[in-house]
Order: C-alpha cells, then structure tokens, then sequence
C-alpha cells in the first residue's frame, strides 16, 4: 500500500488528506520508506531531511485535524534539485566546491510551498551549478542519477534528481531550473510533465544562478492539474528577484479543464536540418498529439520557427558560457581542480568569449525574442518536439550528449516564452515519448490548458514505472 501512495499525483493525495483519508504522517513515511527501498538504484537525492520531513507531517496533521486547511499543497511531499537554499541544510548544488555550504535562509519557492503546507523531503540530485553533460564524465562527488523506467539510461539534466524522483515514486513533486531546458529534458526522459514558466514569473531568489539572464525555476510532476497548484503556489512578484515580474498571477486551476475546442494551436514540424535527427516515435508521436488535439476540437495549423535551433543555441551559448564565468571566475582561478570537467569546459568557453561576442548574442537574443513573440501571438499555442530522442543508456556517451544538445528547448530560454514538456506515450523499448507546449508572454494558463486537454485525452498518465 506505502507504493501506491507514492505514486498518487497531487490532486489525488490532497483530496485524500482533506477528507482526513490520508494521514501526512503516513504519507510522509511512505515516501521515506520508498526512498531507503529504491533510491540506491535510482540515485535521485544527493540528501534526505527525514527528521525535518517527518516534524512537519506532524505539524500538517494537527493543523488538518484541528480545522486548519491551507489549500490542495497541505501535507504534500515534495523535493527541490540540490541549487535551491535551504535554511540550515547543505546545499551544494552537486559541486566539491560547496560540500560545506549550509544556507541560512530558504529560497522564494520553498518559502512560499512552506506557506501552502507543502513538507520538503530533500534535496535532490543535480549536474555542477546546473551545467554541462554531467553523465559524460562520471567526475562529480555524487553518483549520477538514473531513469526509473530502465536504470541503465539517462535521465536528462540537468535536473536528473528531478526527474528521477518524481517518476521513481521517491517525491510527489519536484523542483528543477531551467537554463537551456534543465526542466523539460529530464521531464521528456522521465514521462513526466515539466513546466518552465515564462522569465520573471517565478522568484530565483535563493536559487544557485547558472546564468543570470536564462536561469528559471519550475516544477516537474506526474499530472498537469500538479503543476498548476504548484505554479499557483511559487507564482508572483518578488522584490528580491532584480528580474521578477509585477505581473497579477490568474489562478491556474480556473480554466485548466475548459479544452482545446475553437483555441487556433501551430504546429512546429519542420526544423530544418536539425529535425532529421528526431527519432521516429518522438516524431510519430507529435503527429498524435496533433490528431488527439484537433479531435477535441482544435485548429491545428502549420508554423515555422524564426531561425534554426542552431541559430538560437549558438546565441544561447555564448550568453550562457560568459555569464557562468562571471559567476564561477574566481573559483575557476583558485580550485579548478576541484571542478568538474563540465563545468570547466564552459569556464574555458567563457575564457575564450570576447566582449563584442556576448553584445553581438545579446543583440541576436532580442531579434530572435522578437520575432518568436510575433509567432505565438499568431496562435494560441505552439506544439513542437521538446527532446529529439528518447533517453539513451548513460554510459552511451555520444548519444547522452546528443540527448542534451538534440532539442528545440533554447528558442523559449532565449526568447522568455513559458514552455512545457509533456509525456505522449512511449516507444518500443519502453521508453517516454515527448512534445512540448509553448505559449505567449505570461499566459501559462493557455499552455497548461492545452496539455490538459491532451493528457485527459491520452492513457499515459496512467502507466507508472516498475524498479
């Protein structure tokens, strides 16, 4: 019975505990038990606050008890990738730099699901400062994370304990950051749902940067209605985000079952010469989810992208790499060898970076940001590909590269745009199948309307790995 509970989404848990069903105590202590039974495996936490876990579930229980209901977050287990503070607690964020970095404060999104009730469970697995292809090198203090659905393959990054823990059954929910698609991929190799909310929607404060001008929080879960009570949650201005928007947030659960039908939603098939190496059932399934969408009543339309994927990742690139260096710099002069090689590499990358190249990418993100605006705004919706491959075996070095690198991710990190990946079924090998959902400026209600509409169309919510 402890499994099943930790495979509930959200929803089901929070009306289970609501109802007084469901104990937060017996929740909380499912999923404990299920971390110690399968995480040796899976490798999705880099710590475990079980003592903290289990005083809050306490707490949880005598609020919901005594009358004292804070919302559909009360007494859900959740756990947040290892670059999110958190007061008292190591954060290291997977680097030998930080093994000794214990915060004194909690990042914006803990505090505000601490607000709503959530109970953190710990901090999950994560590649150096969020960077590189960390299965590469297999040099990092931690043991990289593993797919739950075949524990030989990759499970994207670089939020790989995002993604793991959520589909392993070892946390209900999980936050990730997204610089270049660090939710979306492990969410697309993981069978998961994987939301990068539009740049300022959410607070970083308290969050490791990556790169100041791309890094954005979001949530990896099981069901779409998950993400919106999470995204309901971690929304609104903060003061102490320089880039946090004074944007009124809509509440994300009003529309999120109101469908597709009369809504006008492109498609993104063509990707040039970058979209010959979609693999066939990532390709067959964005087909479906077209089908599934004009079946509930959609105007499915053809749409290009601006630029090539290229065009966008090599201005991605060079932004990313300078503003990393100007993070890391001085680490980079003093303990280099304390560093992975990812993460060294792009210390390099930013070396070799002149001035006129990040002014030239910066003037190139603006031209790219606007004219990806003016193609959303002519629907309202886009469907794309999200990762081009489905996950490949992690010590298949060239293809969990190519899994990193292969995706139409950096357009919507470049352009600010709010983007989801979403699960459409999987392959032979058994194995998640992915697309994704992109949406104009701020309007992550139409971006999780439409991928409700689908999923409620589409069995694959229902199908849970076995370890």
């Amino acid at each position: 019975m402890s499994a099943e509970l930790c495979f509930l989404s959200v929803g089901e848990a929070s009306r289970l505990l609501q109802s007084r069903k469901l104990s937060p105590v017996e929740l909380v202590d499912a999923f404990l038990a299920r971390i110690d039974e399968v995480d040796d495996r899976v490798h999705s936490y880099l710590l475990v606050m079980a003592d903290e876990a289990r005083a809050a579930a306490r707490a949880a229980e005598q609020d919901i008890m005594a009358g004292r209901w804070r919302g559909p977050l009360h007494g859900i287990p959740y756990a947040v990738k290892d670059n999110y503070y958190t007061r008292g607690v190591r954060t290291c964020a997977g680097s030998r730099l930080l093994l000794d970095h214990v915060p004194d404060y909690d990042a914006a999104a803990i505090e505000r699901l601490g607000e709503a009730g959530a109970i953190l469970l710990g901090k999950l697995n994560t590649w150096e400062y969020g960077t590189g292809t960390g299965a590469v090198h297999f040099d990092l203090p931690f043991e990289p994370a593993r797919n739950p659905w075949n524990t030989a393959h990759f499970t994207g990054g670089s939020s790989t304990g995002a993604g793991a823990a959520v589909a392993a059954g070892t946390a209900m929910a999980a936050l990730g950051s997204d610089t270049g698609g660090s939710v979306r991929l492990p969410a697309a190799a993981c069978g998961l749902q994987g939301m990068k909310a539009t740049y300022g929607r959410i607070s970083r404060h308290g969050i490791l940067p990556n790169c100041y001008s791309l890094d954005v929080p979001g949530p990896l879960t099981w069901t779409v209605e998950d993400s919106a009570l999470l995204m309901r949650a971690m929304a609104g201005h903060d003061a102490r985000d320089p880039a946090s928007a004074r944007r009124p947030v809509p509440d994300y659960m009003a529309g999120l079952q109101a469908g597709v039908n009369g809504m006008t939603i492109g498609i993104v098939r063509d990707l040039g010469r970058e979209g010959e190496r979609i693999d066939a059932a990532n390709r067959d399934a964005l087909e479906d989810m077209a089908r599934v969408l004009a079946d509930e009543g959609a105007h499915i339309v053809d749409v290009v992208l601006p630029a090539s994927v290229t065009d966008y990742r090599r201005a991605c690139s060079v932004i990313n790499w300078t503003e990393s260096l100007s993070i890391h710099e001085n680490d980079f002069m003093t303990r280099a060898t304390e560093m992975g090689q990812a993460l060294r590499d792009k210390m390099m990358s930013g070396f070799m970076t002149r001035a006129v190249d990040y002014v030239a990418a910066q003037r190139r993100r603006r031209e790219l940001a606007s004219a990806t605006d003016a193609l959303i705004c002519s629907v309202d919706a886009l469907i794309l590909p999200c990762a081009f491959h489905t996950a490949p075996a992690i010590e298949d070095f060239d293809r969990v590269r190519d899994f990193t690198v292969d995706t139409a991710c950096t357009p919507f990190n470049m352009s600010g745009h709010p983007a989801m990946a979403v699960c459409t079924g999987f392959d032979q090998h058994g194995l998640p199948t992915n697309a994704q959902i992109a949406g104009r400026y701020f309007d992550e209600a139409t971006v999780l309307r439409v991928a409700c509409a689908y999923e409620r169309a589409t069995p694959w919510r229902a199908r849970r790995p076995s370890l």
